[in-house]
């Protein structure tokens, strides 16, 4: 199989296997098919055996693990378009749900996610991003992992209670700033933030497999509740479209895609977004498809991505547009403007008249030739066509290779006990230093014992340089501190 069927206009349309990598835009206004086209081109990706990716922000994505029921009108669009070998049948699935209630727990670390996004979710100010990074800085030079929220805030707590001497070396932090990045991460803990950061986190190679037939597991982030914070939403998937992007190998051109990433509700990633976010996140995507990784986004108008976002997209699936407002009217010149003329085909003014499971389809071809534009009637895809019960999810969920791996949390050693032992250590030195220095120094120095052990007012050279060793184990330790990819992108050094 080394295509998939999308539907028929003035004849089949098809999307190439070896241009599923060249990314997709599927837009139209609500209740107009857009779901119905992710499905099909997912169970589309999984029958050629190409993992997918999905983000469930409604909930009925998930019947996708689920047959779909024949009745007369799915037996009139088979046959109106001519599909050979349907049948009703589910795609292999696995469940993710970053809360852990509807799928297997997603957690990345904070040291992963980076000070840019994390920024971000927090919704910080300029002033509280920069202190950020100096937490991020310091951690990497003192050796502490951040893992989770409670590395996260005992860092924070270790620099409000030096923040003189962290400012002398690395810049003003105010503990007006620490007190303010704590507010923000006290709400986020309350919304249920804290289970998306720590331990066992997310590997990559779990959202690229196959079953024993071959066919791409299709996964499925449930984010029907994540929507509801569309900054972790966006920066969640940004930071694992990035994570991707940075891991895999260069593939160049392949006969279909190792994964292929659906992104609904787009324009959550460009809302709101500085400008730099912004070039990175076109430059991601402009690059990603030499790892063999095409990117499919959902949205209601086109002009949701920015113009060098969209020109990337190589495979289009445009359903109706209402142009009820100016807004609207500017969206519909603009997808019209965006497809290869078809002379037998007013796009601006077919656009507003498309029926329900109707679209404007427009794929690559052989060398890579755009196709002129066709008014098609889009296939039934083979799954449900709805929402699951949670009997049939929780069922789906005991069924799964990984649930062994993630269901339950890790909590290994990091930035939240080194730190409390550090405190532990620093109230008992000051009574077993003396007795300890006492008993190692020889009872008469002389001149040489003064070099070397140091006097009352004066350090040694033994005690010198122990603790220039320390100092330079620490910051080894410190710069293999991984990162992820964001720190990358936004001018870190980190890496894995």
């Amino acid at each position: 199989m080394n295509q998939i069927l999308i539907g028929k206009g003035e004849q089949q349309v098809h999307l190439l296997s070896k241009y599923g990598n060249r990314h997709g835009l599927i837009a139209g206004a609500t209740g107009t098919g857009k779901t119905i086209s992710l499905l099909l081109l997912a169970e589309g990706f999984s029958r050629m055996g190409v993992p997918v990716f999905i983000s469930d922000v409604k909930g009925d994505v998930a019947g996708i693990a689920m047959p779909g029921t024949m009745n007369d009108k799915i037996q009139q669009r088979i046959t109106q378009i001519g599909i050979e070998g349907y049948v009703n049948e589910p795609s292999p699935s696995v469940f993710w749900d970053i809360y852990g209630k509807l799928g297997h727990p997603v957690r990345v670390t904070i040291s992963e996610m980076g000070p840019a996004l994390l920024s971000r979710i927090l919704e910080l100010n300029d002033t509280q991003s920069g202190t950020l990074e100096v937490v991020f800085k310091l951690a990497d030079e003192q050796g502490l992992l951040l893992l989770d929220l409670n590395d996260f805030r005992a860092i924070l707590g270790f620099i409000a209670e030096n923040s003189k001497e962290v400012s002398a070396q690395y810049g003003l932090v105010s503990k007006q700033s620490i007190a303010a990045i704590q507010r923000s991460l006290l709400a986020f803990e309350r919304e249920g933030g804290n289970q998306m950061f720590g331990e066992p986190a997310l590997d990559l190679t779990d959202l690229m497999r196959t079953d024993l037939s071959g066919r791409g597991i299709i996964n499925i982030l449930a984010a029907d509740q994540l929507i509801l914070k569309p900054r972790l939403y966006s920066s969640f998937l940004l930071w694992l479209l990035s994570e991707l992007f940075e891991n895999l190998p260069e593939v160049g051109d392949l006969d279909k895609p190792r994964l292929v990433f659906f992104f609904d509700e787009a324009h959550l990633l460009f809302d709101d977004a500085p400008s730099v976010l912004r070039q990175r996140v076109e430059q991601v995507v402009r690059l990603i498809r030499s790892k063999g990784v095409g990117v499919y986004f959902c949205s209601q108008l086109p002009d949701d991505l920015p113009g060098e976002v969209l020109g990337q997209m190589g495979n289009r699936i445009q359903h109706a547009l209402r142009a009820f407002t100016p807004r609207d009217q500017k969206a519909v010149k603009t997808a019209a403007e965006t497809f290869v003329v078809n002379p037998r085909l007013d796009v601006a003014s077919v656009i507003s008249t498309l029926g329900v499971g109707e679209a404007l389809v427009s794929t690559l071809q052989e060398k890579g030739v755009p196709m002129p534009v066709e008014k098609t009637i889009i296939c039934p895809p083979r799954c449900r066509m709805g929402t699951i019960t949670p009997d049939e999810r929780a069922a789906i969920r005991a069924r799964s290779p990984i649930g062994i791996k993630y269901d339950k949390p890790l909590d290994r050693e990091s930035a939240y006990e080194i730190l409390n032992r550090r405190a532990l250590e620093k109230i008992e030195m000051p009574e077993t230093r003396g007795r300890e220095v006492k008993a190692e120094k020889p009872a008469e120095k002389g001149m040489l014992g003064n070099i070397l052990w140091g006097t009352g007012r004066r350090q040694g050279m033994v005690e010198t340089m122990a603790k220039q060793a320390v100092r330079t184990v620490g910051s080894q330790l410190g710069r293999q501190i991984v990162r992820g990819i964001l720190g990358g992108i936004f001018g870190g050094k980190g890496g894995r």
